[in-house]
């Protein structure tokens, strides 16, 4: 992948070229000692291997995505590049940069690219992988399964395949109707592998705003939700031939979550600031889908809305998209079965002989699933408040250490307030805050849990 943006700088006269042609070989000849160190040893796959190999891979692929940030001719800091790819590795799409409007092409489509390599491994992780380690909920979207009807293809390989082609269709539709709402070629394939990926990095400081267009805010709205969606029903839908497969249940409660939203921020906006209601309406919406989908675009500083409309943008960074999806946060799923967990124990309080069963998809949800979902969550809040209280350690801000904890954990992007909010960015906070906000970010890709059994003495027991 560091040959597309070195052939960019090549084809533009730009010495960057250098810089990836020197990082591809660095990755190649580590790759290649790793490759022979060890052949001919086969280590089965356990569920240790599994999170082991998670919290490693995620690692390393930051660490060899920030070396063209180090060796390109931008004046970063070892911090600041790691920062920067560990953002687009996990999609989070928080930036220390500035000036992107000048700044090389070559370096503008890395970091798209690191965002769409993260995107398709994060669907791919969390739906072939993370539910046989059963972090955080995920197994009940496990594929393998006694009943065939269960699974959308037969085989993992089979199923990568299709996860690619959906991708790459996905990502080639959105660019091509970027193209036709006015974009130019380079920003439409950036913006696509942004946007599918829900990732959010943009190649102008502005983000959206910089375009001033209507039509490229609706294409953005369409294909951020087509990143949200399930991909493994969408994959079902289409190997079955049958639409109805692709209706999980996930996908009604984020658009209704969406409208209802779109439609509160729309109002207070109205309310407080007169201005074109379509106007409103399409900004107002534009903003709730990128931070709900957790891609963290942004066509207008909406802190300065008001209050009110704050409250309502820091309620939906919590949110997320669907399980199987690029989205982050705490995501749809694990919303419905807490909510009906909360429900069904009220009702034993009313009723104590009742039975009160949790269902999701017609199926009734096990106990280990319930207990995973509310370990997560009780997990999230904790470390929200650890590492908040360690940015404001540093001298920042209430504002901004707890949005900025929490933008890092859903991976949404822009925090809120004027440091980090969708007009500013992380390059003024501190080393230290840098390398928690680091942290922060892939604990909430890895849902958490992969990363807090490394931490556990039993977990390295023989």
């Amino acid at each position: 992948m560091m040959l597309l943006p070195m052939m960019v700088d090549v084809y533009d006269g730009n010495p960057d070229w250098q810089a990836f042609m020197a990082s591809g070989i660095i990755i190649a000849v580590l790759s290649t000692g790793l490759l022979l160190a060890g052949r001919g040893r086969v280590v089965p796959f356990s569920s240790r291997l599994g999170f082991f190999l998670v919290n490693v891979l995620w690692a390393t692929t930051s660490l060899a995505a920030a070396l063209p940030f180090l060796l390109a001719d931008v004046p970063v800091s070892f911090t600041d590049a790691v920062f920067e790819a560990v953002s687009g590795i996990t999609t989070t799409g928080s930036t220390v940069l500035s000036g992107l409007d000048h700044m090389p092409r070559g370096l503008l489509l890395w970091r798209s690219l690191t965002q769409w390599l993260g995107g398709i491994g994060i669907i791919a992780m969390g739906i072939m992988l993370l539910p046989f380690l059963r972090v955080g909920g995920m197994q009940i979207y496990q594929l393998e399964s006694s009943n065939r009807n269960e699974k959308p293809v037969e085989r993992f390989a089979t199923f990568g395949l299709w996860l690619i082609m959906l991708y790459v269709s996905f990502t080639i539709a959105c660019a091509l109707a970027y193209l036709g709402a006015g974009m130019t070629a380079f920003d439409a394939i950036n913006h696509a592998m942004s946007t599918i990926s829900t990732g959010g990095y943009s190649t102008h400081d502005a983000s959206f705003g910089y375009f001033g267009n209507s039509g490229v805010l609706v294409v953005s709205i369409i294909f951020m939700l087509a990143g949200a969606m399930p991909f493994v029903a969408l994959i079902r839908a289409i190997v079955q031939r049958d639409v109805r497969k692709a209706l999980d249940p996930q996908i009604p409660i984020l658009l209704a979550l969406l409208v209802l939203l779109s439609a509160l921020v729309t109002a207070t906006a109205l309310h407080a600031h007169a201005g074109e209601p379509l106007a409103m309406i399409l900004h107002s919406t534009f903003n709730i889908v990128s931070v709900v989908t957790t891609t963290g675009y942004a066509s207008t500083d909406y802190t300065q809305w008001g209050a009110q409309e704050v409250g309502l943008f820091l309620v939906a960074t919590f949110l997320g998209g669907c399980a199987g999806s690029t989205s982050g946060g705490i995501k749809t799923y694990r919303i419905a079965i807490l909510f009906q967990t909360v429900s069904a124990a009220v009702k034993e309080l009313v009723y104590p002989n009742g039975i009160f069963a949790v269902r999701y998809d017609g199926l009734q949800v096990g106990a280990q699933v319930i207990r995973s979902i509310t370990v997560f969550i009780g997990l999230f809040f904790a470390v929200l408040f650890v590492f908040s209280a360690a940015l404001a350690a540093t001298g920042l801000d209430l504002v901004t250490s707890v949005s900025g904890t929490l933008t890092a954990l859903t991976n949404v992007g822009p925090g809120l307030g004027n440091v980090i909010g969708p007009a500013g960015n992380f390059s003024t906070l501190p080393d230290f805050a840098k390398w928690v906000l680091c942290a922060a970010m892939l604990l909430g890709r890895l849902e958490i849990l992969t990363v807090a059994v490394l931490f556990s003495p039993i977990f390295w027991r023989r």
